[in-house]
């Protein structure tokens, strides 16, 4: 009863996380904006689902279910280097980012 508690509540976080992270995808204006919500939104999302899952089934069967714990540390590793990488590769086109530059930076910068 209690595991199915929490296998619910991470499900459902991981679907709000999910869901933040598409419309964070639909609803920012350029590219660098739209990458920052799935990346950070999105793994949290489908880490929360994936843990879900390792809970739930480490507790069907005898043995602890790892599997969905390998796929998360997967995610979790690869997901920052693939958004540095798309990142710096709109940084390469030289992709504009219709956002405004932070007033520190501004400051710092003298523009």
């Amino acid at each position: 009863m209690l595991i199915d508690l929490l296998v619910s509540a991470l499900v459902l976080l991981g679907t709000a996380f999910a869901l933040i992270g598409s419309i964070g995808l639909a609803r920012l204006p350029d590219f660098f904006t739209r990458l920052h919500g799935p990346t950070k939104a999105t793994t949290l999302g489908i880490g929360a689902m994936l843990v879900a899952s390792s809970l739930h089934f480490s507790s069907q069967s005898e043995r602890l279910a790892l599997h969905e714990l390998l796929v998360t540390v997967f995610l979790f590793m690869t997901a920052p280097v693939s958004a540095n990488l798309l990142a710096k590769a709109a940084l390469h086109l030289r992709v504009r980012s219709i956002a405004a530059i932070p007033r520190a930076f501004r400051d710092s910068a003298n523009l």
